[in-house]
Formats: structure tokens, C-alpha cells, sequence
């Protein structure tokens, strides 16, 4: 049978010749609308990068549950941002969050409600739902509402450190992420054939749908190290058993954090 006509790109970003990643081959699977910040980096660094997106990232077709909070903001005493796709999904909607506070699951979150005129007033040291949830919680909320604009089917981490604390919490989805449509062959082939150093992974989500894109033999190769933002996806990557070649993980959990795991990684070699 023949295969439908190829739709995933994968796009090579030339390298700069003498810099600390020169010679390396890194795949980047974010999503393309967000890829060209991490890509530029690793290039800056000499890197050749092979962007291969496996996932994109949707609103959700019904926001109403959404537009309803916001049009009781003000009852809210917290609002907490996990995602710089959950900021430009609500900022949409309005950027007049009145009295209730922001807060962000780490950087990158904050500097885009930031780009926006949005005061953050809390960002926790460790950039996972669950340090998000204890300072939050720091703040007193037994009783308080607290409003998460999260992704479909997110981790329940958050929702639940926040209500064993005592508060409210209205968890209201509004994207979801989809994976890339295409053939990974061209992929997977240079996985095995070992022509790739390293693969990066933002999420879990973009594990999941490498494995599916590029096959789990190719993904279980081991001839190419997994490089990682936080620990659920060097979790994830582990359950997938796709970092068999090796794991970097980024310290602290963030793109910047990520390109200089990688930097280490090969100035140690």
C-alpha cells in the first residue's frame, strides 16, 4: 500500500563551524510555532539542527467555560499559568485579571504574561505543577478560588496539591495537543544508522508521539541521547524506554537550561 504524502517537514539548520555543539546533530520535536527559539540557540552553538515537530498545539473548539470565569475574575484569588500555550490562549480572551494574582510555572511562562503587560507576582524555584502548588499554597488559600487554565488531560498535580491546602479549585481546559501528521521513515532511519546526536523533548507529549512517528524500534535504538526539560519527561522518556543512549536533563528546567545541559554533556566527552 502506498503511504500518504509525506506532510512532516524535517528542516536542517546549518550549524556554525567552530562552537561548543559544532559536529553535533540535534533533533528538535517541539511544536514548529515554537521551535525557532530553541533552534536558533543550539545553531548559535554550532549545532546542526533537524527541526521535526510532533506535535502542534489546538484551542479548544468551546472556550465558554473559560469566558465564564473570566467574566468573574475578580472572585478569583490566584490564577496559575502551566504553559505558554495556556497564556496566549487566555490572553486572547483578555488580559484584565483586576485583583487576582498570577502566578507561572516557571520562566518562560512568566516572560510571555510579561510580554503582555501582566504583572506575575510568583514563580516557584522548581518549575513543575507540584513546587507550583506549595507556593502557591505558601500564600494561605483554605477557602480562596483559584483558577487553572490548563491543557486536556493534564497532570492532576497542581489541582490536587492546591485543594489538599484547602482551595477552590476551578481547572477549566483550553488546548490540547495533537500529534503531527506525516512519515517518519526519513527519521527513523537516521536514528538507527546513529547520523544523530541527541533528540530533545519539551513534554511528555512530545515523547509519546515520537515513539509513534518514528516507530519503537527506531526510538529504542540507543544511538542517540535524550535530552530533556524537566523530570516528568526524563520519566516519561524513561517509560518509553527512549533514552537508552543516554539522558540529559536540563537544571533548571528551561530552554536555556536545556542547551546548556547539552553544552556540558559534550565539553565532559
Amino acid at each position: 500500500m502506498r503511504k500518504a504524502p509525506l506532510k512532516l517537514q524535517l528542516r536542517h539548520d546549518k550549524p556554525v563551524t567552530s562552537a561548543p555543539l559544532a559536529g553535533r546533530r540535534i533533533v528538535v520535536t517541539r511544536a514548529r510555532a515554537q521551535a525557532n527559539d530553541l533552534t536558533s540557540r543550539l545553531t548559535a552553538l554550532g549545532a546542526e539542527v533537524v527541526q521535526a515537530p510532533v506535535i502542534r498545539v489546538e484551542p479548544l473548539p468551546d472556550l465558554a467555560a473559560l469566558q465564564h470565569a473570566l467574566t468573574r475574575i475578580s472572585s478569583y484569588e490566584w490564577i496559575a499559568f502551566t504553559s505558554q500555550n495556556a497564556v496566549e490562549i487566555v490572553c486572547a480572551q483578555t488580559t484584565n485579571f483586576a485583583t487576582t494574582k498570577v502566578a507561572a510555572i516557571g520562566p518562560a511562562t512568566a516572560g510571555a504574561l510579561s510580554q503582555r503587560g501582566i504583572r506575575v507576582a510568583l514563580v516557584p524555584e522548581r518549575h513543575v505543577a507540584e513546587a507550583l502548588a506549595d507556593a502557591i499554597a505558601m500564600h494561605g488559600v483554605k477557602g480562596k478560588r483559584i483558577l487553572v487554565p490548563a491543557a486536556e488531560r493534564a497532570r492532576p498535580a497542581l489541582e490536587e496539591g492546591l485543594r489538599s491546602a484547602g482551595a477552590v479549585v476551578d481547572v477549566i481546559p483550553v488546548y490540547r495537543t495533537v500529534p503531527e501528521s506525516g512519515d517518519g521513515d526519513a527519521l527513523a532511519q537516521e536514528l538507527v544508522t546513529g547520523t544523530i546526536d541527541a533528540v530533545t523533548f519539551t513534554s511528555s507529549s512530545t515523547v509519546e508521539h515520537f515513539v509513534n512517528l518514528v516507530g519503537r524500534d527506531a526510538a529504542t535504538c540507543g544511538r542517540f541521547a535524550a535530552a530533556v526539560i524537566g523530570p516528568i519527561t526524563a520519566a516519561t522518556a524513561r517509560d518509553f524506554d527512549v533514552a537508552r543512549g543516554g539522558l540529559i536533563e536540563s537544571e533548571p528546567s528551561t530552554a536555556d537550561g536545556l542547551v546548556a545541559a547539552l553544552t556540558r554533556h559534550w565539553a565532559a566527552r
